[in-house]
């Protein structure tokens, strides 16, 4: 089946899967553009991988926790697809996307740092951060396959940094994300994973923000276990920044 991903609760990202295997993809990172720049990066996708849209079986679409406008564009794109094409919409939260995003950008020789737990941190602007927290389920042998083997045991939620780490202190859980490289101090983890044989090739540099094929194979591979999926609904974990006057609330 193909599948075509979407993501919007950071970076535009969109990918087309044959299945858990990514034929094209591509990602832009532009907070201010996700409805500029979502249809045209759908388009290009499918003409890379020579496919018409009348082909899709399904659309995935990660569905936050993230700052309302941006999110919208992505599950609308979604739903609009999934109405005009008579096909079923899958929703994943985009933070278990950038957990599996996380595992599966570093070779397994590199995956050690994650191995006993990590928290991942969206961008929530505000001085805050969407996180979870992400358990390991058999430690670093289950650490082969990124798209299971793991789990969230806390969140989504929407804190400051510093509630985060008093949240966690003492768990030594390192963090990843967008979220977290904006307050690196207060949220330490790497934002380069090394792997043990010290070889260049050996080391990489962890995703920001979910893969949008990493999130379509992931909602693949819950569709045939299945694994948890969401409604295709945006995640909101707290009110948008517009507000209706107090002077025509009652209107």
């Amino acid at each position: 089946m193909l599948l075509l991903a979407l993501d919007t609760s950071s970076a535009v990202g969109v990918a087309l899967l044959e299945g858990e295997r990514v034929l094209a993809q591509e990602q832009h990172h532009d907070p201010r553009r996700h409805g500029e720049l979502l249809a045209p990066s759908v388009r290009s996708v499918l003409a890379a991988a020579g496919v018409d849209r009348r082909d899709l079986g399904a659309v995935a679409v990660g569905v936050g926790p993230a700052p309302f406008t941006g999110l919208r564009v992505g599950v609308v794109t979604a739903l609009a697809l999934g109405e005009a094409l008579g096909i079923p919409v899958h929703g994943v939260s985009s933070l278990d996307a950038l957990a599996a995003s996380a595992l599966a950008a570093a070779p397994v020789s590199a995956r050690g740092p994650l191995a006993g737990g990590f928290v991942v941190a969206a961008d929530a602007r505000r001085r805050e951060v969407h996180w979870a927290r992400i358990a390991i389920d058999g430690g670093a042998d289950a650490l082969a396959d990124p798209l299971s083997g793991w789990r969230r045991t806390a969140g989504p939620a929407v804190d400051t940094p510093a509630d985060v780490a008093a949240g966690i202190a003492g768990e030594g859980l390192p963090a990843v994300g967008r979220g977290a490289a904006l307050y690196r101090d207060t949220l330490p983890g790497p934002d380069v994973l090394a792997g043990a044989s010290g070889d260049a090739h050996d080391t990489v540099e962890l995703p920001l923000d979910p893969d949008p094929g990493v999130l379509g194979a992931l909602v693949a591979r819950r569709l045939a276990t299945g694994g948890e999926l969401l409604p295709p609904r945006p995640m909101y974990l707290r009110r948008p920044d517009a507000q209706v006057p107090a002077a025509l609330a009652g209107r």
